[in-house]
């Protein structure tokens, strides 16, 4: 399974077709759009879903006031979500947000549930995630290629 940066809203039928349309990729031959899964509009708007693991993860300092107020987290434009997270963050002891530094530390810190239920194509990606079980077999058995 492929799990990119949308980029931008996503108005596209699925998702090859939205990354076609915005970024020139062509779809691998053999693949569906079940193996393709977009991060709306990008990592850090899941990030929203969240609030209090982002101001436990910054501490003291951390101004969530700053960061977009839109429970919509995949409506929230990837610039106002990346300068709301710096501005939320710049009086922190970690400092402002630095998606090298900072990003894959929050992730594995939000609640997968909370994004889930902020966030339908997360809930589209986690449950295609079940479908294929934990050991990355699908239901039948058969490993995901």
């Amino acid at each position: 399974m492929l799990l990119v940066d949308a980029e931008a809203a996503v108005s596209a039928a699925g998702p090859w077709e939205h990354l076609r349309a915005r970024d020139g990729w062509e779809r691998p031959l053999g693949a569906t759009d079940d193996q393709c899964h977009l991060m709306v509009q990008a990592m850090e708007s899941w990030f929203l879903a969240d609030r209090s693991a982002l101001a436990s993860f910054y501490g003291q300092g951390f101004q969530e006031g700053s960061l977009p107020d839109n429970p919509r987290v995949e409506d929230v434009p990837k610039s106002d979500v990346l300068e709301g997270i710096a501005q939320a963050s710049r009086n922190t002891q970690k400092g402002t947000y630095r998606k090298a530094t900072h990003s894959f530390q929050i992730l594995a810190a939000i609640d997968p549930g909370r994004v889930e239920a902020a966030s339908p194509h997360a809930r589209r990606f986690l449950d295609a995630l079940r479908a294929q079980g934990a050991d990355g077999s699908n239901q039948s058995g058969q490993r995901a290629t």
